[in-house]
């Protein structure tokens, strides 16, 4: 991948992008879809807490093809999605910004509630109304997803399109998708590259932290 240094610039500037829109540190090089996106973002969830922690709470209302798809990525692994109760065992909280009616609501005792037991929030956020609100990070966010059809990709038949993903520090090993990195090489010049390839399929087989790469 190395030697197309154009698409890694490229990827590497989306990045940028979403870490600017979402106040987060680490941004991923995309992932599938909104729904997709969530389900990888429980995932982390699960992953943070060594699948001790079961349960999954709901701020808002998210598109509901987007719980049907985290509900069936949830159910095998004997996880809860559903409802507002936020215990010892939930291990994160999912605030829809803005909800399937376009709603912008106010979670913060939500948030706060799941910040103190110690559970990830994770926000749906459409990006290009991150254009004028508060950054994810700012309102509590831990991880923050959300398609990006949103910029202008049109859409084929129902899509596909890109979705993003962004974290904060301590979540970078967990996430999913591939990273690229800012380097330099054996002359001093600047370049890209693939980082932290050690989380992925190639490498990890069946440990990986996703499915996703590509």
């Amino acid at each position: 991948a190395e030697i197309s240094q154009g698409r890694l610039e490229m990827l590497f500037n989306f990045q940028t992008l979403v870490t600017e829109l979402t106040g987060l540190p680490v941004a991923s090089a995309s992932l599938l879809d909104e729904a997709t996106a969530v389900a990888e973002a429980v995932g982390i969830a699960l992953r943070h807490h060594r699948d001790k922690r079961t349960k999954v709470a709901i701020a808002g209302t998210p598109h509901p093809q987007t719980l049907d798809v985290v509900r069936t990525r949830a159910e095998p692994l004997g996880t809860e999605v559903d409802g507002e109760t936020i215990d010892d065992n939930t291990a994160a909280l999912l605030v829809s910004w803005p909800d399937t009616f376009g709603v912008y609501g106010d979670h913060k005792a939500a948030i706060e509630k799941a910040r103190a037991i110690g559970a990830l929030v994770i926000f749906i956020a459409d990006p290009l109304g991150l254009t004028l609100t508060d950054a994810p990070a700012k309102l509590g966010a831990d991880i923050a997803v959300g398609p990006m059809q949103r910029f202008g990709v049109p859409m084929g038949f129902g899509g596909p399109h890109a979705a993003y993903c962004a974290v904060s520090d301590k979540l970078t090993r967990l996430m999913p998708g591939r990273l690229v990195g800012q380097s330099t090489d054996s002359k001093g010049r600047p370049g890209y590259r693939l980082a932290l390839q050690t989380r992925e399929q190639h490498i990890r087989r069946d440990k990986a932290t996703s499915n996703i790469c590509t």
